[in-house]
């Protein structure tokens, strides 16, 4: 199983670049190529389309729907609700979506300026793609300037950090909602809740996602609907009236604050590590679910959730996000294997070695929230390499809110 998931996806990925950036000829076998991957291989490859995010916004769809290859996702112009924060921060001043307030800038002394007109905690983020890693939720100016400095003067993560975003600080329960949208109808998914610190109690630097469980308890019916109606519908309508029509998965990212829930980000993909969590809970085909997305039809497609909790814990290479050795191999029990996706790793002969700061994901689901923990971590344990490290509380959060709640 997980042989065929990393060989799958690296022999999709291949001939997507190569039908993208060869000849004629080259494309038209590439073409062909992936005709049969998608065919063959995409069903069981769906969670690694958040590691396809980034094809998505060089132009993935265009490509191949200008080559007649049916496609799941948003084309380039809407892929820049991700790709540029600055962007997704302007459409919602402009459209009224709540979200935090923020400034843009391109100057390190007008950034640090700012930073100490506001004092902190302030959020810094680098207007591009940094893989997870372009947020610093800095508790001193002194922090917050810092990672101005890191971003714009030592281009920490290159033309990505060259603008910043510096916004208020938030608080309350943060809620991840993926949801399937053909630029008109959305339909939300089982909502999720990811743990972005790398360090228990949510210390440290952010990450990718150190872990995720669905469905996310905080997360109410009522809430859902005032999102649905503020924010959802909202962003959709936003992204048509801009001439770029948003279909595929749109991500939302929220924070449900003291006056609302508001925005804290956009991703144009299925998110890493909730899709681990809230796929595996999609009682409705995948496929057809996709297939009315890309055409427009949407309204008249039935998708349904289970009742049931995910887990899915991250493994990691001890020491990410900053400094971390890899190339150890992995090794792990066969009832582990049918449960964990591959990230940062990679095949050497026979082996599989750690390529990576997030190096797997183990997902468990169950009838409930603590029977999904225990059984992740459970599998967890049987999956080792030289520096693996985890989180320990993964799904405590939701447990406490869900008590407190009654």
């Amino acid at each position: 199983m997980m042989k065929r998931r990393f060989f799958g996806y690296a022999a999709g990925a291949a001939l997507f670049l190569l039908f993208l950036f060869s000849s004629a000829d080259a494309r038209q076998g590439a073409a062909d190529g992936l005709r049969l991957w998608g065919t063959l291989l995409v069903p069981s490859l769906l969670p690694y389309f958040a590691a396809a995010g980034l094809l998505t916004r060089l132009g993935a769809v265009d490509a191949l729907s200008a080559a007649g290859i049916p496609c799941f996702g948003p084309d380039k112009k809407a892929a820049v609700i991700e790709a540029s924060k600055a962007f997704s921060k302007d459409l919602m001043k402009k459209y009224g979506i709540p979200t935090a307030k923020y400034e843009l800038f391109t100057e390190v002394d007008a950034a640090c300026a700012y930073i100490d007109s506001q004092g902190a905690p302030i959020v810094v983020k680098a207007d591009g793609l940094a893989l997870g890693k372009g947020v610093v939720v800095a508790q001193t100016v002194e922090e917050a300037k810092a990672a101005v400095r890191s971003m714009i003067e030592d281009k920490a993560f290159g033309q990505s950090g060259a603008r910043v975003v510096i916004e208020e600080f938030m608080e309350g329960p943060e809620v991840s909602v993926l949801s399937f949208t053909d630029g008109e109808t959305v339909v939300p998914m089982v909502s999720s809740m990811d743990h972005k610190c790398v360090l228990d109690g949510d210390k440290g630097p952010n990450t990718g996602g150190m872990g995720t469980i669905a469905p996310n308890p905080c997360y109410t019916e009522k809430i859902a609907d005032e999102c649905m109606q503020t924010i959802f519908l909202p962003t959709i309508r936003a992204m048509k009236a801009e001439g770029r029509p948003f279909k595929g998965c749109l991500y939302f990212g929220l924070m449900l604050t003291k006056d609302g829930p508001k925005v804290v980000e956009y991703n144009c993909r299925f998110g890493d590590p909730e899709t681990q969590v809230v796929l595996p809970l999609l009682k409705s085909d995948l496929l057809t679910v996709m297939q009315a997305t890309t055409n427009g039809t949407l309204k008249d497609v039935p998708v349904e959730f289970s009742t049931d909790s995910a887990c899915c814990v991250v493994l990691a290479s001890n020491g990410y996000p900053k400094k971390y050795e890899s190339g150890f191999p992995i090794t792990m029990s066969e009832e582990a294997a049918a449960h964990t996706y591959v990230a940062g790793a990679k095949k050497d002969g026979d082996r599989l070695l750690t390529a990576g700061g997030r190096v797997l994901g183990v997902t468990a689901v169950a009838p409930t929230l603590e029977e999904a923990v225990k059984e992740a971590y459970r599998l967890s344990s049987e999956v080792d390499f030289a520096n693996k490290y985890c989180r320990s509380d993964i799904g405590s959060a939701a447990l406490a809110a869900r008590e407190e709640r009654g």
